[in-house]
């Protein structure tokens, strides 16, 4: 890709921020007459000028623009862009779920009319020679996702890969410092944090990652070692939620339950831990992210499910403050048990509910239904200002055993 910038590629927008180059200015009084002709590239422009005028550009040319040269790319991809982007509010949000089966994914865009599923071919492009790539759909079936506007990062035990939505490339990245499985992860003023899962030996620390640098840093030490826990951020802290003790092996069921019900709230630019929470109630926490301000919990209760909202607003007077909401509208055919697995993502003023099934043909020779009307990848989408549930459209077939993340663009 080219560091310099060629003006065939601009776009009215952007041409017309330039002086026009015919264009003469004349200066004159009695005794002499000046001309003066100015011209000026693109390549001129400093960056904080350039970003203003890539920040308003349509969605979708910025896909193409990354292609442009060098210096394009780097500032579409950098923090400074996504927060001018969302400050004038022309952010869109995206649902991508990733197959650990198939190696297929798929995007939901839910500010398209028809709201459809688009899907690509996940099959990576590079040489992948490391070990941890050996088996490349094992690696997908233990990662976590974390996304970064247009980037999301797949968190494998011992290997990271960032996969670039607007060009489907994949590029290896630094992996995480410990060899992680069943982790937390969340973005936190657009650097990676992750904690909790099960490891040898035991990973006992807050683990920092910056996209720019691509480098990973010790931050703090955990006050307890969750395995099977979920990450979500808001408003600077970031939220260790639910998991199982780990690390003695000395847990009664009393302590093994407050694991399971409760999370742990760390400040990232205080670098302290707050004091934990726990859900109303009891129960296992099953799935969980952040939406307006919140942090929306799906629990199981052996029997049931149940929705709650947790008050994360810190200056909104109402923060630590749980309430319990509508649950989700799931179908008759659906057992709450260990072989049905939830997804749950926040996207803006959403709260995005994705049902993740094992082996179908399993699930329905055990309880000995019928297939017919049986959801494999249920999505639900709960609105955060109604309070309402709606359907959204089921995962493709082809995507079995998804993951799932938001994503901006």
């Amino acid at each position: 890709m080219s560091e310099s910038c060629n003006s065939r590629h601009f776009s009215w927008l952007m041409k017309s921020c330039f002086p026009n180059p015919n264009h003469d200015y004349h200066s004159s009084n009695t005794h002499q007459s000046i001309t003066t002709t100015t011209t000026t590239d693109i390549s001129s422009l400093p960056d904080d000028l350039l970003l203003e005028c890539l920040s308003r550009v349509p969605s979708s040319t910025l896909p193409s623009l990354s292609f442009v040269c060098r210096r394009w790319s780097r500032l579409l991809l950098s923090p400074s862009f996504l927060h001018l982007r969302r400050h004038l509010h022309p952010l869109h949000h995206s649902l991508f779920a990733l197959s650990s089966t198939t190696v297929h994914s798929g995007t939901l865009h839910f500010d398209d009319a028809c709201c459809s599923w688009i899907l690509h071919p996940f099959n990576p492009s590079l040489p992948l020679h490391s070990h941890a790539f050996a088996n490349f759909q094992s690696f997908l079936s233990q990662a976590r996702l974390s996304a970064i506007g247009p980037r999301i990062f797949i968190m494998g035990r011992n290997a990271m890969l960032r996969y670039d939505t607007w060009t489907r490339i994949l590029v290896p990245r630094t992996p995480m410092l410990f060899c992680r499985k069943k982790f937390a992860s969340a973005v936190v003023a657009s650097k990676i944090y992750v904690a909790g899962g099960a490891s040898r030996p035991p990973a006992v620390t807050v683990d920092e990652y910056d996209p720019e640098t691509d480098t990973w840093r010790v931050v703090s030490h955990v006050p307890r070692i969750r395995y099977g826990c979920i990450g979500a951020s808001v408003e600077g802290v970031f939220y260790v939620i639910g998991g199982l003790k780990i690390g003695d092996g000395t847990a009664g069921g009393r302590e093994a339950h407050l694991y399971a019900s409760s999370m742990d709230l760390y400040d990232v630019e205080a670098r302290a831990w707050l004091r934990s929470r726990a859900l109303p109630g009891g129960g296992c926490v099953v799935a969980a992210c952040a939406a307006m301000g919140h942090v929306y919990v799906l629990a199981n209760h052996a029997v049931e499910l149940s929705f709650w909202r947790f008050d994360a607003r810190r200056n909104g007077g109402g923060f630590g403050e749980w309430s319990r909401m509508k649950g989700p509208p799931l179908p008759g055919q659906v057992r709450v048990d260990s072989r049905v697995k939830f997804s749950c993502v926040g996207a803006e003023d959403k709260v995005v509910l994705v049902q993740v099934m094992g082996c179908i043909d399993d699930l329905l020779r055990r309880s000995g239904r019928s297939s017919r009307g049986f959801k494999q990848s249920l999505v639900l989408v709960y609105h955060t200002a109604s309070g309402d549930w709606t359907r959204a459209p089921d995962l493709p077939e082809v995507i079995q055993r998804a993951t799932c993340v938001d994503f901006e663009s």
